[in-house]
């Protein structure tokens, strides 16, 4: 399928690895323009590399959306860069978990600005330009624990939430701009934060992968990969009857729609 992606430029947030840097690579693949942003630069600067060489076209943008500054900039300059900017993927963000009382304000405050804050502004930034060119699309990347939190599951699971209700609010604002806003709500995906768990416990990372996937009714964890491919498709023409929803990518674990 061709996702009509040529000519359309994309920001991705948490593009260094993982989830977003699948996303990122996808996207290049199909033919977008794409900017990354993370905070650390060698790890940045490895994916351009990466990307560049299987002929995409990136741009790397060492930024900490956490950071209103931040976010300013990295909009200013990816539109400077390539003119415009089409595709937003709020996709920055950790599992900051733990027993409720343990949760100090800044634990909770930290959550909500790369979280929520992060999108909120980001979005904020790059739909009027969306708006110039009658077309956009933004995708938050949230987890199931949003629409099913479970004890011990904050404050994530609550900032996770309201980026749901977000997602829900700006889709039918900006609909009428041709702005289409949709969520992934991931499930059990293998990511670096589970190899450096498997480090701490002495275990083989696939030994890990293997026990995590017991819980899945698929029978196994997810590629970041998958996520990608369900974000290029949200993000292309393909989709383009497709806003205000939001897709369990989990396998099958979640227990409501």
């Amino acid at each position: 399928m061709n996702l009509e992606l040529t000519n359309r430029v994309a920001l991705v947030t948490g593009g260094s690895q993982g989830i977003g840097k699948a996303i990122a690579s996808k996207l290049a693949e199909e033919g977008a323009s794409v900017v990354i942003a993370a905070r650390g630069r060698e790890l940045l600067d490895q994916v351009v590399t990466e990307i560049r060489a299987a002929g995409g076209k990136v741009l790397g943008i060492v930024a900490d959306v956490s950071k209103d500054e931040d976010c300013t900039r990295l909009i200013s300059e990816t539109v400077a860069a390539f003119g415009r900017i089409d595709i937003l993927i709020n996709n920055a963000g950790t599992s900051a978990t733990g027993e409720f009382e343990a949760a100090t304000d800044a634990i909770w405050q930290a959550d909500f600005d790369l979280k929520l804050f992060a999108a909120i502004r980001l979005s904020r930034l790059a739909i009027p330009e969306m708006k110039k060119h009658h077309w956009g699309r933004i995708i938050n990347v949230t987890n199931i624990g949003a629409k099913q939190p479970a004890a011990k599951s904050m404050p994530t699971t609550v900032t996770r939430a309201a980026g749901l209700a977000l997602t829900k609010a700006l889709s039918k604002e900006y609909a009428p701009c041709n702005i289409l806003v949709n969520s992934i709500c991931i499930g059990l995906i293998k990511a670096g934060q589970h190899e450096k768990k498997a480090v701490k416990a002495g275990v083989a990372i696939d030994e890990l992968y293997e026990t995590m996937g017991k819980s899945v009714p698929l029978g196994r964890v997810g590629r970041a990969e998958e996520v990608a491919n369900v974000a290029a498709f949200l993000a292309s023409e393909a989709a383009s009857y497709v806003t205000g929803s939001s897709i369990n990518l989990d396998g099958g674990t979640s227990a409501v729609m």
